[in-house]
């Protein structure tokens, strides 16, 4: 891993800023194997935690007027329907607890990782690659089951010129194969960067000359995560919605 150093006023700082990413096991130092509790599972099971608190405590009263926890439940439930029925239509609302699972799990993920001495599941690569690859599996499948060999259809344009077509459908059949990869980079991408950058300025605060500066590119960078968190989790939901959307009405 590549280590920067910085000196002021005769001490050394040690730029380390990817080792937040290190998955460490909970207990001991030995190796980390597929059952091995580590940060990465703690700070998920975290976040399942924090979405039972919301959606399950939260709402469990039911009162007709909501409490705060049940506000932000409502808000959320009503927002992502709206976005499954308007681009899936209504036969794509029977899949909204899949996606609004999806959604749950990015959206809390993402806040909980802005705790200080947290951990981001969702900047692991493996962790967005199995969520990229699941909505994936999950669509190509249903395109089948939904449509049979006229979910081939995604890929040929009926409306383009003849001599076009062909190409067109090794366009369509690459951005297709593309779409997990897609999915996942830009989410592992996105909020491991913001980390990364989170990281820097912190170890620049601790200068005493550039300090003040250091200080208010954390506050600038850590807003920015507070929307990039949100946009991240939308992303990955509506480009779910357009894939089922296409599952469900492959024909051009």
């Amino acid at each position: 891993m590549a280590t920067e150093e910085y000196s002021e006023g005769g001490s050394v700082f040690q730029f380390h800023p990817l080792d937040q990413f290190i998955v460490k096991p909970l207990f001991g130092d030995g190796p980390v194997s597929w059952y091995t509790p580590t940060n990465v599972t703690l700070w998920m099971a975290i976040a399942l935690l924090a979405i039972i608190a919301v959606f399950v405590l939260g709402s469990r009263g039911r009162a007709i007027i909501p409490t705060r926890l049940q506000s932000v439940g409502e808000l959320l439930y009503g927002f992502i329907y709206k976005m499954v029925e308007d681009v899936t239509g209504k036969d794509g609302v029977k899949y909204f607890p899949y996606i609004m699972s999806l959604f749950l799990f990015i959206l809390f993920s993402n806040y909980l990782a802005l705790i200080p001495m947290s951990y981001s599941p969702t900047s692991m690569i493996a962790v967005t690659v199995i969520l990229g690859f699941g909505v994936f599996i999950a669509i190509t499948i249903l395109g089948f089951v939904k449509n049979g060999p006229a979910f081939l259809g995604l890929f040929w344009m009926s409306d383009a010129p003849a001599f076009l077509r062909p190409i067109i459908a090794i366009i369509e059949i690459i951005s297709y194969f593309v779409r997990p990869v897609s999915l996942s980079i830009r989410l592992a991408g996105n909020i491991a960067a913001g980390h990364v950058v989170l990281k820097v300025f912190a170890t620049f605060a601790a200068a005493a000359l550039i300090s003040p500066a250091a200080i208010l590119g954390i506050i600038a960078i850590y807003g920015l995560e507070i929307l990039v968190c949100g946009i991240q989790a939308y992303v990955f939901t509506i480009l779910t919605c357009v894939y089922l959307k296409d599952a469900l009405h492959p024909a051009h």
